[in-house]
């Protein structure tokens, strides 16, 4: 009888092992160090974070004192163009959250997809907004046009370099998980890009009603 019930037994040994993670995988899964990524890039991005709140207010400060002037001028801006590039930050933020995901259960290579998914977007980002500042340029639109456009420019513009940033150390953290540089155990130099990317869509999304919506 117990002979016969071995093949029985061992093919349910078999489906469990298919169906439950092992528990380095788990373990791996739910056991992570807070804040993720490097304490080094937490303290740049609190640095940042200060810089563009002291912009915002600022920024906040003088429409309050020329509301007809920058009530006038927001109307030209393409809200539509804003729009596409929230949307598309925020869907590459979604992609680094399933890179995070997929290290984590070791999966390097489904990692670097996800990543090399969110640099797509982060290109497209730059490309909508190349196009703005063409359109503004093509008009003689510049710094020094008015105070708004000194704001516009100039807060976008950061911004902008800090999406090209972002996507320098998304670029070198995709090629390393490529090469398998990255596993489930050791891999703070994937969130530690996460973090400095989502503070970038952060930043845009505090962006983007501010200069393109608020009246």
């Amino acid at each position: 009888m117990g002979e016969s019930d071995s093949p029985v037994l061992s093919q349910q040994k078999a489906t469990l092992s298919m169906t439950v993670p092992d528990s380095n995988r788990t373990s791996c899964a739910i056991t992570t160090d807070y804040p993720p990524g490097d304490v080094a890039i937490w303290i740049f991005i609190l640095a940042e974070l200060s810089v563009f709140a002291l912009l915002f207010v600022v920024y906040a400060f003088t429409r309050h004192y020329n509301l007809e002037l920058f009530d006038l001028h927001q109307q030209q801006l393409d809200s539509r163009s804003g729009l596409i590039n929230t949307l598309t930050l925020i869907t590459s933020s979604y992609f680094v959250v399933r890179a995070v995901a997929a290290i984590q259960y070791g999966n390097a290579r489904l990692c670097s997809r996800w990543l090399w998914g969110a640099i797509a977007l982060g290109l497209l980002f730059l490309l909508v907004k190349g196009v703005e500042y063409q359109h503004h340029f093509s008009l003689g639109i510049g710094l020094s046009t008015n105070l708004f456009y000194t704001f516009y420019i100039s807060l976008t513009f950061f911004h902008f370099m800090h999406v090209i940033m972002g996507m320098v150390i998304l670029t070198v953290v995709a090629l390393k998980a490529g090469r398998g540089g990255y596993c489930a155990t050791e891999h703070t130099g994937v969130e530690t890009a996460a973090s400095y990317w989502h503070m970038v869509d952060l930043v845009w999304l505090i962006l983007f009603p501010l200069v393109y919506v608020m009246r």
